[in-house]
């Protein structure tokens, strides 16, 4: 099947909301009014009191309480605001998606953007732009199975869609894979080279003609969500690890829980749970 037959489907393109093509738009732009985002975000009640419980989650640890969205916006910034209301929409537009556990597809997703952007934080990296990235990762599965759900239907009962060999079986049973179609569809969007290109090398980012450290941090945010996920024992926690994506990254196995006992002796800034991190955050995804 060709990946452009997918894509040429208008009735099953997920749509999402004007507001969220505006963030989206605002990537490329240097001039964005965060005042006519505000207003177009508070006319969405529904958008504005998501936004409001996220901005108030224990997640930001804020020492008062966000009332309005212009509080949102001046206390937790722009990009931040940006990221919540795009995983809002996304998960809004998918939300009939058939044959995949949602809650478990977007608890995974969640807690990949979450490692990631703690990972990517340590190292100076734009941590909110591997936030984004990794929020979004999969949506290529969700259009997947919206579009061609007969040919989805065998490769799920071989391989789970959150398997860390799933772009590989899609690729030889397809041509393409999730990376491809999420890519594609970003494009579709508008977003940004940066964020399409990462998308599209995510299952392996050593494999890229240019490697993109963003979609490294991604790929190795999604190991750690599938550890959790999948309820992966120990012994495949450690078999499974990238080793090769933490060397090109120059990062040390010691952050990742499981790895903790084979640096005797060490002080570790180990990842905190992934329950943690992501703690009020699972309202952006209901």
């Amino acid at each position: 099947m060709e990946l452009k037959l997918l894509l040429d489907q208008p009735n099953k393109l997920p749509n999402i909301p004007k507001v969220a093509q505006q963030l989206i738009s605002s990537f490329s732009s240097e001039d964005v009014s965060v005042d006519e985002i505000a207003q177009q975000l508070s006319a969405d009640p529904a958008l504005s009191a998501k936004l409001l419980r996220l901005a108030n989650s224990a997640y930001f640890h804020l020492s008062r309480t966000i009332g309005t969205v212009d509080d949102a916006l001046r206390m937790l910034g722009f990009v931040m605001v940006r990221n919540l209301v795009l995983g809002n929409s996304m998960a809004t537009a998918f939300r009939n998606t058939k044959g995949m556990d949602l809650h478990q597809f977007w608890r995974y997703n969640l807690y990949t953007a979450c490692a990631a952007r703690w990972l990517a934080g340590r190292d100076g990296v734009n941590a909110d732009l591997v936030f984004t990235v990794g929020l979004m990762h999969g949506i290529g599965q969700l259009h997947m199975h919206a579009g061609i759900p007969a040919a989805m239907a065998p490769l799920d009962r071989q391989l789970n869609v959150l398997d860390a060999g799933r772009a590989a079986l899609e690729k030889q049973t397809l041509g393409f894979h999730y990376g491809d179609v999420g890519a594609e569809l970003s494009k579709l969007w508008n977003f940004p080279a940066p964020i399409i290109d990462a998308l599209r090398v995510v299952p392996d980012p050593l494999a890229a003609e240019e490697f993109s450290e963003t979609a490294a941090w991604v790929h190795l945010g999604a190991w750690r969500a599938r550890t959790e996920v999948l309820t992966m024992s120990e012994e495949q926690i450690l078999a499974s690890y990238p080793v090769e994506v933490g060397k090109r990254l120059k990062l040390d196995a010691d952050w990742a829980p499981a790895h903790v006992a084979q640096f005797p002796g060490q002080t570790i800034a180990t990842m905190p749970p992934l329950s943690a991190l992501t703690e009020g955050l699972d309202a952006m995804l209901e």
